[in-house]
């Protein structure tokens, strides 16, 4: 059943001044602190400035209003930068649009299946991978603003960046340079060295004013918002449904889906990260219904994708915010200052929004990982190094595909080795049993699909004689479908050799799939027992009787 309850319910139960006033002062510093990442979010994604304040502000609002997190700040991020970029290239900025409501659609609908916990199964290594990929590319983007070169649109693809940037190297403006740099210097030094003013004002807002009053005042021959997208307007504009081509439509369910997934994961690591926090746990199936409402309604204000923003989630909490009341406020104040001020950024250097950007990148990437690559086991090396060449060289969705399946060969292969079939010698007394050939084993770990080789080693004798087959299942502990026909193969074969399968002690996982597979039916209760001593106890009863009857 569909269960949707914001946490804000939860979080107004008991709500006061005193809450109510911590919410207020963080709401508002997250506000001026989303103000340059969404512009700088948005330009790099290949869409106008004013496109990622549209986002921060409406996607924002809904993700606060409706999501699973108390503290959650929703918005454009990172991580989405170089697949929406690639989209736009390709697709054009309104099927990029309606690739976002697709992608809202089936956030929702995950969230709506109770599909949020899955998430969790991403593996790390592919997390790091193309986290450390998406900040390259962020970075690489960024150079064109940073030096000022002369390239009209730069290209998606890894290879024709390079290409372009090499190009256009001898078109480098000192006076971007300088700006770019003036504004790095004050990311690095402020939050170090600013003391108590460095608690009050961001440095992306400090870098912001810096950066503009420098191109202002000194008339600096360098790009500015104004002058590539002719300002930012101050309204959020109205609702409008983007023009739907269907046989476009027919191509976009893979960028759909990648916008998606990044979106779940990205949104939930960053839920997991708040929670540990502020010792609260979300709930990531009702903060994925609140991504999709979001991603679905933004576009319409021509707003790109959202998803939950580490940096400006972490900046709510450590400034106070504990309720997504905090998370509205945030939105309001970003709808302030556009509606209010947006044609102060006109002068807004993009050397500027560059250097913030690469500051952004460099934060967001694991770049320590690589240096310890050598303490991981080869197939942990294998999974981030690919994942990270391929999200740089070709897609994300390739990049994801491609490192879970890695993974999953790894896991596959790491319970293989684990699992052992082992040939076990009788106990003492029973070392001189004459009677039929008794062979003795023990399978310990996961009889599935991979690992069923190990038990060609048990085939029946070729002697003719009658042969049994005891099993000890004790250490058993998974057994898939695969598994229990290679079982029941085993079993046909002892039988039509007048011998037969006994099995000893199955439980857990292992014996509720034997009965409701119907196994232990064929096998009938007389092969199956509790303990080993029993199982031989019976073998030799059954050679003494059938000597007798001799």
């Amino acid at each position: 059943m569909l269960k949707f309850k914001p946490r804000i319910l939860e979080a107004l139960n008991g709500y006061n001044r005193t809450i109510f006033s911590h919410d207020l002062a963080a709401g508002i510093t997250v506000g001026f602190v989303a103000l340059p990442l969404a512009m700088a979010f948005a330009i790099a994604s290949g869409v106008k400035p004013e496109q990622g304040l549209i986002t921060a502000v409406i996607a924002g609002f809904l993700i606060s209003l409706l999501g699973g997190s108390r503290v959650q700040i929703g918005g454009p991020a990172g991580a989405f930068v170089a697949l929406l970029y690639g989209i736009a290239d390709r697709y054009g900025l309104q099927n990029l649009l309606i690739a976002t409501i697709l992608a809202g659609g089936l956030l929702f609908m995950m969230g709506a299946l109770r599909m949020g916990g899955l998430i969790r199964f991403v593996p790390v290594a592919v997390i790091a991978g193309f986290t450390n990929g998406i900040a390259v590319l962020i970075a690489l983007q960024q150079v064109r603003d940073l030096l000022g070169l002369k390239i009209d649109r730069m290209p998606a693809e890894f290879p024709a960046q390079l290409w372009k940037i090499e190009q256009a190297l001898p078109s480098t403006n000192l006076w971007a340079v300088l700006v770019a740099l003036g504004s790095l210097s004050i990311l690095i030094v402020w939050p170090r060295w600013g003391g108590f003013l460095a608690r009050r004002i961001p440095a992306t807002v400090l870098v912001l004013a810096a950066g503009t009053l420098a191109v202002t005042l000194g008339d600096l021959p360098v790009e500015t918002i104004g002058s590539r997208f002719g300002g930012i307007p101050s309204t959020l504009g109205y609702p409008v449904l983007p023009t739907i081509d269907w046989q476009a439509v027919r191509t976009l369910g893979s960028p759909a889906l990648s916008i998606a997934l990044l979106g779940a994961i990205e949104s939930l690591l960053c839920a997991r990260i708040a929670d540990t926090m502020i010792d609260e746990r979300h709930d990531p199936n009702q903060e994925l219904m609140a991504q999709g409402v979001a991603n679905m309604v933004a576009p319409l204000f021509g707003g790109i994708a959202a998803t939950g923003t580490i940096a400006r989630t972490v900046t709510n909490v450590r400034t106070g915010g504990r309720t997504p009341i905090a998370g509205i406020v945030h939105a309001i104040t970003l709808a302030l200052i556009v509606l209010l001020a947006g044609s102060l950024a006109d002068q807004v250097p993009l050397a500027s929004l560059a250097a913030i950007l690469i500051f952004v990148a460099w934060n967001m990437g694991e770049w320590r990982l690589f240096g310890e690559l050598h303490q991981f086991h080869f197939t942990y090396r294998a999974t981030l190094l690919t994942t990270f060449v391929l999200t740089v060289a070709f897609d994300i969705t390739i990049a994801v595909e491609a490192g879970v399946i890695l993974s999953c060969l790894s896991f596959i292969w790491r319970i293989t080795s684990l699992t052992q079939v082992e040939r076990l010698a009788l106990p003492g007394r029973w070392r001189a049993h004459t009677g039929q050939p008794i062979d003795l084993w023990r399978i310990r770990g996961a009889l599935f699909f991979g690992s069923i080789g190990k038990l060609d080693a048990m085939a029946p004798a070729q002697s003719g004689a009658p042969h049994q087959v005891i099993l000890d299942l004790t250490a058993l502990l998974y057994l898939d479908a695969t598994g229990k026909e290679a079982l029941s193969g085993l079993q046909r074969a002892l039988e039509r050799g007048q011998g037969r399968l006994i099995l000893v002690a199955p439980e857990g996982q292992p014996l509720e799939f034997m009965k409701r597979s119907g196994m232990l039916q064929t096998l009938k209760p007389e092969n199956i027992f509790d303990t080993l001593a029993a199982a031989l106890t019976h073998c030799a009863m059954a050679d003494h009787d059938s000597e007798n009857s001799l």
